[in-house]
């Protein structure tokens, strides 16, 4: 579900995505060869504090200057195409699916548009919305909605143009999240819930099969725990740095000091995802119930994590594979599993065609 698909660009035309957030612009390109996929190039530059805040883009010449040195820094091939597919913040997004009777794509327009009104805080003409038909149930026809504020819809544009690209797409971030996390095949009463534990924000994911049901973000991070074990230990920010990616709480969790130094986070933590799984079960006509839980983000490589949350949460929690739905053949990723988790969402974007260009 893309706010702008170029439909006059053709499907041999080549791609490349970039994640743009609060903390950092990531590009990433894939390219196919013999049936086969394969990473041609990536990078990941840090934002300056400031520069996007809480989705914003506050500097837009900054960060125009940043997208093209991670355009040119992309290794180990360079990115060879000016046409992009941007994400879009998900704390500035409204995603649901939503209910109405069954009618023809013409007359629905209008239905879709009083019921994405009604269920969020701007009046439609301050958003952009797109929709699709999902399946019927009960005689009523279930449609997958998202609206976005027009405002960081035209900054985004604004910058991109900016840095010298040609706009093929934005889209939301759980959209590209999901599409990489979660296998194209599986079935519709397979519920999962994805937690983006990102340096900034965590976002929550509900997905029904490969369907996103609903979307939500909180103010938690990674940047939170490194700022928590610096205070505790008296510290500076990079110190805690080191701590956190080297140490994490990988230790016994009780008589560990740095545990005990972001405990309360990690229990903020927990009771978010028991409100965004308890908010989903809640839903009327909602049977089945959320099982597991997918980890990804920066966050999620937080040593000791997955087994505290397994615990905490009674649940399955797993780190998840953005690979599983690009058909690399015997080959390896040229990133590393604990890494590759950062790129989720640019993988996804970058997978968001039904090609990402022929190989040269």
């Amino acid at each position: 579900m893309g706010f702008l698909d170029k439909k006059i660009i053709g499907l041999g035309d080549r791609t490349f995505a970039l994640d743009l957030s609060d903390l950092s612009v990531k590009a990433f390109q894939i390219e196919k060869s013999a049936g086969h996929d394969s990473i041609r190039g990536y990078s990941n530059l840090e934002l300056p504090r400031g520069y996007i805040d809480d989705g914003r883009i506050i500097e837009k010449e900054k960060v125009a200057g940043v997208i093209m040195e991670a355009v040119k820094k992309a290794g180990p091939k360079k990115i060879n195409t000016k046409k992009v597919i941007c994400s879009l913040p998900e704390s500035k997004a409204f995603l649901r699916i939503v209910n109405i009777p069954q009618m023809s794509s013409e007359e629905a327009q209008e239905a879709v548009r009083w019921e994405i009104e009604a269920s969020i805080p701007l009046s439609c003409d301050q958003v952009y919305f797109d929709w699709q038909f999902l399946d019927v149930c009960d005689g009523k026809q279930n449609v997958l909605t998202a609206a976005v504020s027009k405002e960081v819809v035209d900054e985004t544009m604004d910058v991109l143009t900016m840095a010298g690209l040609d706009v093929y797409g934005l889209e939301i971030e759980s959209v590209a999240t999901l599409r990489s996390l979660v296998p194209k095949s599986i079935g519709r009463d397979d519920i999962s819930l994805l937690v983006d534990f990102g340096a900034a924000k965590t976002s929550f994911i509900v997905a029904e099969g490969s369907i996103p049901y609903f979307t939500s973000s909180v103010l938690f991070s990674s940047e939170m725990i490194t700022d928590a074990i610096s205070k505790s230990f008296n510290i500076t920010r990079n110190e805690a740095e080191k701590i956190k990616k080297t140490q994490g709480i990988e230790h016994s969790f009780e008589s560990s000091s740095i545990f005990n130094s972001i405990k309360p986070l990690l229990e903020n933590l927990s009771v978010e995802i028991e409100k965004t799984i308890d908010f989903y079960q809640s839903m009327p006509q909602k049977n089945a119930s959320i099982k597991r839980i997918v980890m990804c983000g920066g966050g999620a490589n937080l040593l000791g994590l997955i087994p505290y949350l397994t615990t905490r949460l009674c649940k399955e929690v797993a780190v998840g594979d953005p690979w599983i739905n690009l058909n690399l053949g015997n080959n390896l990723p040229i990133i590393n599993k604990e890494e590759s988790v950062c790129y989720a969402t640019a993988i996804g974007l970058a997978s968001a065609g039904n090609t990402y260009g022929n190989k040269t």
